[in-house]
């Protein structure tokens, strides 16, 4: 077994696609080889410069120096170091022991739902997905809804949550990248009583996936870094598409937003991405579309094109709603709005995004 090591991909207002470094290292290797590339990033990276001081510009502006350099690097690491970091079999073993299967047994929770109500059935369509033992399922707990950030929670919902986990998940929760929260241990019999106790704790959208269930960095609100703020756009769609019907109608759409070119939103991979930026010291919006984070849904990775001109922040939820009626007008019977914009291709979307700017741009969404 061994990996392909790929260094410096993300997003700026250019897609960096990163470098392959290795295209095969033993697995024992890997992390002797990560710090190498740690070691050459340290030694050449950028500190003059906050905006620049990410290993992605070094591999964009050095190319095949980087990765040559890592490689020399590496190979004093094995040769004059003694390779300290080599992972044994001994090592292997004894984390592989912390992934194993827990002590399993059903909650047995009375519950009062019922099985066939649309709202539990979107529920198990949307956030239940199957597992690898049978009679049991992993449940993804939403938390995207009205009223808070994508991805938070105030202190009493984590106690309740904590003992969710007990109950339900055999005391495991994972946080995902989503920025929602995955119960790994599920008994299938045991759905109707989560489901009944995470809607007490509004945590029971059935909107994983979907248009709603949107990826977003803090922006300005908590971070220096940033451009723009991003949480008041994440409110904004929250709020405009709250109707299950229309969700549902529309499909599966990726949306992701970051405040700056650091893109830790990640909205280079967005279906639909949205980028803050600064514009003499004011907040803009640049829209991207058609990019893929390698998922099943997506397919291979890609960043997303931008659709032109950035956008005041008032005009971004205009702005979305023009390509979603863009893609209600144009799609297929069932087509999924990654597909359609593949098929269609970008023009349409375009058009209809910046026919959505508002006569005065300046004016800030509150």
């Amino acid at each position: 077994m061994g990996f392909t090591v790929k260094v410096g991909g993300g997003m700026g207002r250019t897609p960096l696609v990163g470098a392959v470094v290795r295209d095969f290292l033993p697995w024992a290797e890997l992390l002797n080889y990560i710090e190498a590339i740690v070691r050459v990033y340290n030694s050449y990276g950028r500190r003059d410069n906050k905006w620049k001081a990410r290993i992605k510009i070094l591999v964009k502006s050095e190319g095949q120096g980087f990765i040559d350099a890592v490689e020399k690097e590496y190979q004093a690491i094995v040769q004059q170091d003694g390779a300290p970091h080599t992972i044994t079999a001994a090592e292997f073993e004894r984390v592989a022991r912390h992934f194993v299967v827990p002590p399993l047994a059903p909650a047995n929770r009375p519950s009062q739902v019922d099985p066939q109500g649309q709202l539990y059935q979107r529920w198990l369509r949307q956030n239940v997905r199957g597992h690898k033992l049978a009679g049991m399922k992993t449940v993804t707990l939403s938390f995207k809804r009205v009223g808070f950030n994508p991805g938070d929670a105030d202190g009493d919902t984590l106690q309740a949550l904590a003992q969710l986990a007990e109950d339900f998940s055999a005391g495991e929760a994972r946080l995902t990248h989503e920025q929602n929260l995955l119960l790994p241990w599920v008994f299938a019999s045991d759905l109707p009583a989560l489901y009944e106790a995470a809607r007490q704790l509004g945590l029971a959208q059935p909107n994983i996936g979907l248009i709603t269930d949107m990826i977003s960095c803090p922006g300005g609100d908590f971070c220096s870094l940033a451009n723009a703020r991003s949480l008041h756009i994440a409110a904004a769609l929250t709020e405009r598409y709250q109707d299950l019907d229309e969700i549902f109608d529309l499909g599966p759409i990726d949306i992701h937003m970051s405040g700056c070119i650091n893109s830790c939103g990640h909205h280079h991979s967005g279906h639909i991405g949205i980028l803050g930026v600064d514009k003499d010291g004011k907040e803009w919006y640049q829209i991207t579309l058609g990019g893929a984070d390698g998922s099943t849904l997506s397919g291979p990775a890609i960043g997303g094109k931008v659709v032109g001109p950035s956008f005041s922040a008032a005009e971004v939820p205009d702005v979305i709603e023009a390509l979603l009626d863009t893609f209600r007008a144009l799609r297929q019977p069932g087509e999924l709005f990654i597909d359609a914009l593949r098929r269609i291709g970008h023009e349409p979307f375009k058009l209809a995004a910046n026919g959505a700017r508002h006569p005065k741009p300046e004016a800030l969404l509150i």
